[in-house]
């Protein structure tokens, strides 16, 4: 069957390469290629965050979790690691607790934060996961083509609708809004344990270890289409960072990045007749992208599968 995906982050990716190793003919088409989506930008901790609704992002996560441990003992871009949340007020057991192995509070707090607990949980590089994805869809046959759309493309059996932000033209929705997330790069000193701290919506820490560099983020901003990274958010996001993680102090910082999640009330994957075609929409993933990415490709291998 010919199928086309239009979105080249890590939804439409997962799902291209769901759909040519099931023996599909698979074409990506999208505006921007897999290194200039916002997945390229995520810090991609394995954390199910700005999404909903809760018992199917359970059961997505829970699946992109089991997958994500089996990659990480052959794929390099991802890799297990141990970390903290820390929380300034306690806090009952998150949902999502039950699909991971090791959840422990956290008995000696930093000033400041009354409760939070530690876990080992995938981290994806995402530059480099993303070229593994693309190179596994190559290997299935599959295909990527940069490709300016002005609605979804109707010259294949099944269109799958990935384009995140997109989805405001190529599904008419309008539920679907950017959430803003600026981020900093710094070069590694040797850090190998995340880092997460909630003192509030707006002063949301987070320390992500890579093989050759940590992401500082980051912020959380409704409604905000700003592209360009903010000077004084990204100081202030790296004092919080270094007040936590003093090593970071001397860290030279690489890079600035911003990326738009595209936020929705809810996740929507689901299928729909247009015509004769069959349309699979699966987008408004918010922050939990990468989170949900493997649960929610094999959701859509279903919805084909089941006509």
């Amino acid at each position: 069957m010919r199928i086309i995906v239009v979105g080249a982050g890590v939804i439409g990716l997962t799902a291209a390469v769901r759909l040519a190793e099931s023996g599909h003919e698979v074409a990506v088409l999208a505006r921007d290629l897999p290194l200039e989506t916002t997945s390229a930008v995520a810090a991609a901790l394995w954390y199910p965050y700005l999404a909903a609704p809760q018992d199917l992002v359970a059961r997505w996560s829970r699946a992109s979790y089991q997958q994500f441990v089996a990659l990480a003992e052959t794929e390099p871009s991802v890799r297990l690691r141990h970390g903290r949340e820390l929380l300034v007020e306690p806090r009952t057991n998150p949902w999502w607790i039950k699909d991971v192995p090791d959840v422990e509070r956290v008995g000696s707090l930093p000033e400041g934060f009354r409760d939070g607990w530690s876990f080992t949980t995938p981290v994806i590089e995402m530059p480099l996961y993303l070229a593994y994805l693309s190179k596994r869809l190559d290997a299935a046959g599959g295909t990527i083509s940069r490709a300016a759309l002005p609605g979804l493309p109707t010259h294949a059996e099944v269109v799958v609708n990935c384009a995140g932000l997109g989805a405001r033209l190529t599904a008419n929705d309008q539920t679907v809004t950017p959430v803003r997330g600026q981020t900093l790069t710094v070069a590694q000193t040797g850090l190998s344990e995340w880092l997460i701290a909630n003192h509030s919506p707006s002063e949301l820490v987070y320390v992500v270890p890579r093989s050759q560099d940590v992401v500082i983020g980051g912020t959380s901003e409704p409604g905000d289409w700003t592209m360009a990274p903010d000077e004084t958010v990204a100081k202030a996001m790296l004092e919080r960072a270094i007040e936590l993680v003093p090593a970071l102090r001397k860290a030279e910082v690489l890079r600035h990045k911003v990326g738009l999640r595209p936020a929705r009330p809810s996740i929507r994957c689901d299928s729909e007749l247009i015509g004769s075609q069959q349309v699979i929409h699966c987008y408004g993933h918010g922050g939990a992208g990468v989170t949900v990415s493997w649960g929610c490709a094999d959701e859509v291998v279903a919805l084909i599968n089941n006509g």
